[in-house]
């Protein structure tokens, strides 16, 4: 089979069978925002393989594409919530004032991950501050930023292990 062929029949099966392969991401994601996502994700994959290689049945193959992607970002998900749900914990509890000397170390760290922003290409910066500071969904920082969500979850995860790199370098 030759590329635009192959090319040809992808784009045939993610028109005609893309409600379908959205329910396969939906039951594993909940979301009909991410499950559209992952089927136009699922398709960029799969029309941009090098090789072209024969498929006995291509619409389960797809499916089988967009149910991968799918748990992957589950999984991506759950550990996130996870890593992230003690420093959400941490937000209800009362800081009492500190001596001087703590004062002193918060400022001086507060100066570590602002330099450490300042650091990041714009576009990984702007998505991590519309994030985590201003209180954005990644599908509204996408939508701000012209990209996928996928890319805004990388960047937010970028952003977030050079910060903690520069603060915690010594």
């Amino acid at each position: 089979m030759d590329a635009c062929k192959w090319r040809a029949e992808i784009e045939d099966i993610f028109v005609n069978h893309r409600a379908r392969l959205c329910c396969v991401a939906m039951r594993i994601l909940g979301s009909a925002d991410q499950a559209d996502d992952i089927v136009q994700d699922a398709y960029l994959k799969i029309s941009e393989a090098q090789a072209v290689f024969s498929i006995r049945q291509p619409i389960a193959y797809a499916s089988r594409v967009v149910r991968n992607l799918a748990i992957d970002r589950q999984r991506r998900c759950l550990f996130e919530s996870a890593l992230f749900k003690e420093e959400e914990q941490g937000e209800l509890v009362a800081v009492p004032s500190g001596s001087p000397e703590a004062i002193e170390i918060d400022r001086q760290a507060l100066e570590r991950v602002v330099r450490a922003l300042d650091e990041l290409p714009d576009r990984t910066r702007r998505a991590f501050e519309l994030y985590r500071m201003g209180g954005h969904t990644q599908r509204e920082v996408a939508e701000q930023l012209g990209v996928s969500t996928t890319l805004v979850n990388f960047m937010i995860r970028d952003a977030l292990s050079h910060c903690r790199g520069c603060l915690f370098a010594d």
